[in-house]
C-alpha cells in the first residue's frame, strides 16, 4: 500500500493481533521514525530510555505511560512526550493503538 501522497485512516493501517504488539513503521529517516504500534489488552514496552523526546499519540484504546515512577492513563485523543534518557514504559490498559514520533536532535 502506497502511504506517501494519499489520505489514510491511521487506526486501519495496523491490525490487532491476540497477544501481540504489531509495529508498521511510516517514515524512516535519519532525522527520526514515524511508527504505528497496536498493542493487545496486557501487552506493552518494557522500561527502557531514548536519547531523545519520543512524542506519542493515542489513536484507539487505551494505555498507562509509566515515566521515571509517575503512571499516567492516555486514550484515544490524547497525546503524550516521553521525555529523552528519563526511564519509560507503557502498558495496554484494553487493546492500544499509538503513533509513535522520535526525531533525533
Amino acid at each position: 500500500m502506497e502511504l506517501v501522497g494519499y489520505a489514510h485512516t491511521m487506526s486501519e493501517l495496523v491490525a490487532y493481533s491476540d497477544g501481540s504488539v504489531v509495529s508498521k513503521t511510516l517514515i524512516d529517516k535519519k532525522v527520526g521514525t514515524v511508527t504505528l504500534f497496536s498493542f493487545d489488552a496486557g501487552q506493552g514496552l518494557s522500561e527502557h530510555t531514548a536519547p531523545y523526546d519520543a512524542f506519542v499519540q493515542v489513536v484507539d484504546g487505551e494505555a498507562e505511560v509509566n515515566i521515571n515512577g509517575e503512571v499516567q492513563t492516555v486514550s484515544a485523543g490524547q497525546m503524550i512526550i516521553m521525555p529523552a534518557n528519563i526511564p519509560h514504559e507503557l502498558k495496554a490498559v484494553r487493546p492500544f493503538k499509538m503513533l509513535l514520533v522520535m526525531i533525533r536532535a
